[in-house]
C-alpha cells in the first residue's frame, strides 16, 4: 500500500486509532478536548458495543464506540462516513440505550449518570451547508424562553469535518490538531512539524501501516476497500441520478426534474449497494428510499457498470 498512515474513516482504522486498549489514551484526550464542560476523564472502559432492546423484538443499537468513565458517565463515539437521511433520530435513539441500562429493580431514586453522543462527521448536514464556519455542535436539552440548559446529562456532540479547513500553519489549539490529524491523517506523508505533543507520537505510531503485522495489515486492506467501494456507490449513484434528472428537467421542467434526479440517485445507489450484497435496512439508512422501493430493484444494472469500471 502506498499510504503511510491508516484511514481513521475506515472502521479497522477508527478502531485500532480509538477503541483499543493500548491506544485508550487516545482516546482520552480527545474526549477531554471535545467535553470540556466536566471534570478530565482519567480512565474509560470500554463497554460491549451491542446493545440489545427490552425484548426480542425490539430492535438493537450496534455503537462504534461505547465506553464509560471512572465517574460512571457513558460515551457513545462514532465515526459516520455517509450522510443518512435521519442521522439526528438514529443518535437520539441510539442514546436511550445507556439511559434505559442505567435503570435498577428495587428501590431506585432514578438519578441518572450522563450520556455523550459524539459524531466525527464526514458530510455536512443539510441545514448548516451554508454556515462553513459552523461545524461544532453541542447540543443539550435547553428551556426555550429562558435560554438557559435544562438537562445537561444528555449530550450530543457532532463535527462536521468537512468544514474544519484550517492549515497546519492555521492551528492555534490543542483541539485544532486533533482536528487536522482526524481529517488529513490518510495524505500525510510525514509527521506535521507543528503537532509535536506526545499523545501525536503515539497516534502517528499506532497509525504507521508499515508497523502493522501480516493479519492487521489484510484486515485493514479489506477494510479500506469496503470504505473505498461504499464511497464509489454514492458518488457514482448521485452523479448519474442528478444527470438523468437534468435530462428530465428539460421536458418536465426544472424543479420536476431535480425531484426525479434525486429519486433516480438514490435509487443508482440502492442498485450498486444490493449488488455488493448490503442489506435492505442499512440501504434503507442511506439512501431514504423505503424497503418495497427497494426490493424489486435489479442489481444486475450496478454489476454490469461495475465491471466496465473494473475494465478500464
Amino acid at each position: 500500500m502506498k499510504d503511510r498512515y491508516v484511514n481513521p474513516f475506515t472502521d479497522f482504522g477508527f478502531k485500532r486509532l480509538f477503541g483499543s486498549e493500548p491506544n485508550k489514551d487516545l482516546l482520552i484526550d480527545f474526549l477531554n478536548e471535545l467535553i470540556t464542560e466536566r471534570g478530565r476523564i482519567q480512565t474509560l472502559t470500554y463497554l460491549k458495543a451491542e446493545q440489545l432492546g427490552l425484548s426480542e423484538f425490539e430492535r438493537r443499537a450496534v455503537f462504534d464506540l461505547y465506553c464509560e468513565s471512572e465517574t460512571g458517565e457513558k460515551f457513545i463515539v462514532e465515526m459516520q462516513k455517509a450522510k443518512q437521511k435521519y442521522f439526528k433520530d438514529r443518535s437520539v435513539f441510539y442514546s436511550t440505550f445507556p439511559i434505559r441500562e442505567q435503570a435498577q429493580r428495587g428501590q431506585w431514586d432514578f438519578k441518572l449518570h450522563a450520556v455523550y453522543t459524539v459524531g466525527i462527521l464526514d458530510f455536512v448536514f443539510d441545514e448548516d451547508k451554508d454556515s462553513p464556519e459552523y461545524f461544532h455542535h453541542h447540543v443539550q436539552l435547553m428551556e426555550t424562553r429562558r435560554k438557559k440548559v435544562f438537562f445537561d446529562k444528555r449530550t450530543y456532540i457532532y463535527l462536521e469535518l468537512p468544514k474544519f479547513t484550517k492549515t497546519e500553519e492555521q492551528l492555534e489549539t490543542h483541539f485544532d490538531k486533533w482536528l487536522y490529524v482526524i481529517k488529513n491523517l490518510p495524505w500525510l506523508e510525514e509527521r506535521p512539524r507543528r503537532i509535536q505533543e506526545r499523545v501525536f507520537q503515539r497516534l502517528f505510531e499506532a497509525a504507521e501501516i508499515a508497523r502493522f503485522d501480516p493479519i492487521e495489515r489484510e484486515a485493514y486492506e479489506e477494510s479500506i476497500k469496503v470504505y473505498r467501494d461504499l464511497k464509489n456507490v454514492i458518488d457514482t449513484g448521485r452523479e448519474e441520478g442528478w444527470q438523468e434528472g437534468w435530462e428530465m428537467g428539460r421536458e418536465a421542467g426544472l424543479e420536476e426534474g431535480v425531484t426525479k434526479g434525486r429519486l433516480e440517485s438514490a435509487k443508482q445507489m440502492a442498485r450498486r449497494m444490493k449488488a455488493a450484497g448490503e442489506s435492505i435496512p442499512k440501504i434503507v439508512a442511506y439512501t431514504g428510499l423505503t424497503a418495497d422501493q427497494i426490493r424489486p430493484l435489479s442489481p444486475r444494472f450496478a454489476m454490469e457498470t461495475h465491471a466496465e469500471d473494473s475494465s478500464l
